[in-house]
């Protein structure tokens, strides 16, 4: 999603932020659910900087590498889509510059790619993001699971789970590189996944090692209305971060 200016000043290059989409929905379903429009809203108001908006298809990947090695989505978000888009559009260059935002399994993929690679990221926000600290016991007999299996080992393998679980990413980080990122996270308070525990989680992490960022837990569920009520907020934080 190029931003008005793009086609018009062709000297200038732009701030790119990355959404990650959730679990069951496609490249598609930003701009299906409004989201587009919020954005746009946002300019007119001036409310917000003009920035590039790249949505990748996630498939049910979680945005990582499987842990049989088959599928390796997160060496091909980091080594193959980001070089080529960034070859393609006019992006401006280096870590000040780029944005990382998701939603439920797209919030996991966004906090495990700002938190284990803070080189590359200045800004990272989420919307429900799928946290959880320590997996159900009996995940891996629910449907939920199996597909979990596909990502996480099956049987699931706990430790390559906390390998990549972005509250375990939060407690080992360089503390550095986290204080100088821009950290934005919410989930509704009737999350039916029970997500709001896992925003806790990290809100209490983050604080604990004197992490600056903004967390809320506000009324509603697991929805993608959640996520149009409050996406204004992800946009306004990376406008401000991405300067």
């Amino acid at each position: 999603m190029l931003p008005p200016s793009y086609d018009t000043d062709k000297a200038r290059q732009f701030p790119i932020v990355y959404y990650l989409h959730g679990l069951g929905d496609n490249e598609q379903s930003l701009i299906n659910a409004g989201g587009w429009n919020v954005y746009d809203d946002l300019l007119s108001q001036k409310k917000v900087s003009e920035f590039l908006i790249v949505t990748p298809y996630g498939y049910r990947s979680f945005y990582i590498n499987s842990r049989d090695g088959k599928f390796r989505y997160e060496d091909f978000f980091l080594h193959e889509f980001i070089p080529e888009i960034e070859k393609k559009y006019r992006v401006k260059v280096g870590r000040a510059s780029h944005g990382i935002a998701g939603v439920s399994m797209g919030g996991f993929g966004a906090l495990h790619y700002a938190f284990k690679y803070p080189q590359r990221f200045a800004s990272v926000s989420t919307h429900m993001a799928a946290l959880m600290d320590q997996l159900p016991a009996n995940v891996g007999g629910t449907p939920e699971g199996k597909m979990m299996g596909n990502i996480f080992g099956n049987p699931i393998d706990p430790a390559y789970y906390q390998a990549n679980n972005p509250l375990s990413l939060a407690r080992k980080a360089p503390l550095a590189s986290l204080k100088s990122m821009k950290i934005y996270f919410d989930c509704g308070d009737r999350d039916h996944y029970g997500f709001n525990v896992g925003a806790q989680q990290l809100d209490d992490v983050l604080k604990s090692r004197g992490v600056p960022h903004e967390a809320h837990i506000y009324p509603g569920g697991h929805d993608m209305q959640f996520v149009l009520e409050h996406f204004g907020a992800s946009l306004e934080w990376h406008s401000k971060a991405l300067k």
